[in-house]
């Protein structure tokens, strides 16, 4: 094991760190060196979300003190959940089994957390491996056209990505964690938003790093196919009526006429009757940050539902 550098100080007790993977152990194996390498030494939960390709066994071999959660399903995005519920720490940093945090990064969220009470996340900056290149998402971070009160630590987020964000564990419990009904593919979107309403920011943080190395196993049709599902059952639980009928067909005109964008709209479809049952329009000036969020992002390469 490789003792911490000295700049970056030593063990710190204040974040625990959250992977969720499902059938990706080599990447999983890979992230969990990363992590077990960092001077923060954190605490880190894994949930397994019905693994078969041996992930359990290669954790318990490989990192005993990594605690391995086992649920008999995959239950995506709330396996987070899950571990939070067994987080003890004032802060839980995400990662997913492609992704892992910069040495010192989590020690300086710890920081920046700690001085302000009502800051529920902050998001850190996303290098694309193995060449360093930032990814595309991080520019519409950094030029965020939301306002906030001056203590934040950088620009005011309408959302974040859970792959690279350190999060008030107070706050992810306050926000009901991950909505079971999205399982997975942009469902920060609806907790993020639920935050803002409760009176929490977001922001994003220049000097936190994240690493991305997107695995080989990713099925990228599939996560559009969720991702545009997704969008639309956000929008019709937390949109009021107008905006939620124009983002509706904005999209409808703007995304790739083909199987996956039909499959999507149908799944949405499908999903309705619940996401009408639970609908819960937000108050207007949590709607204006969305449509301020929303015109952002039309010229946003990130934003693409393509692949």
């Amino acid at each position: 094991m490789n003792a911490p550098h000295p700049a970056l100080g030593g063990p710190d007790d204040r974040t625990t760190v959250v992977v969720i993977t499902h059938n990706r152990c080599a990447e999983l194996l890979h992230t969990l060196r990363r992590l077990r390498e960092l001077p923060e030494r954190p605490r880190v939960i894994v949930t397994d979300n019905a693994s078969t390709d041996g992930t359990a066994q290669a954790v318990r071999r490989e990192f005993p003190d990594v605690l391995l959660l086992r649920p008999a399903r995959n239950l995506g995005a709330v396996g987070r959940n899950l571990a939070v519920r067994l987080v003890r720490t004032p802060y839980v940093a995400f990662c997913d089994d492609d992704t892992w945090w910069e040495p010192g990064s989590l020690r300086r969220a710890a920081d920046l957390l700690d001085g302000r009470p009502r800051l529920a996340a902050v998001t850190a900056r996303i290098l694309v491996e193995p060449n360093g290149s930032e990814d595309p998402v991080v520019p519409e971070l950094r030029e965020s056209p939301l306002t906030g009160p001056d203590w934040l630590p950088g620009p005011a987020l309408g959302s974040f990505l859970a792959a690279a964000t350190v999060m008030r564990t107070e706050a992810f419990r306050a926000g009901g964690g991950f909505h079971p009904g999205l399982w997975l593919g942009g469902e920060e979107e609806l907790l993020a938003t639920d935050l803002q309403r409760q009176g929490w920011w977001l922001s994003y943080a220049e000097e936190l790093t994240v690493h991305h190395q997107a695995s080989v196993l990713r099925d990228s049709t599939a996560r559009r196919i969720l991702g545009l599902r997704n969008t639309l059952w956000f929008t019709w639980l937390r949109r009021p009526l107008l905006p939620a009928l124009r983002r509706t067909a904005h999209l409808m005109a703007t995304v790739p006429h083909d199987v996956a964008s039909a499959r999507a709209f149908a799944r949405a479809a499908a999903g309705l009757p619940w996401v009408l049952r639970q609908r819960d329009p937000v108050p207007p000036e949590i709607e204006d940050r969305l449509t301020a969020l929303q015109r952002a992002r039309r010229s946003s390469p990130a934003r693409r539902y393509v692949g």
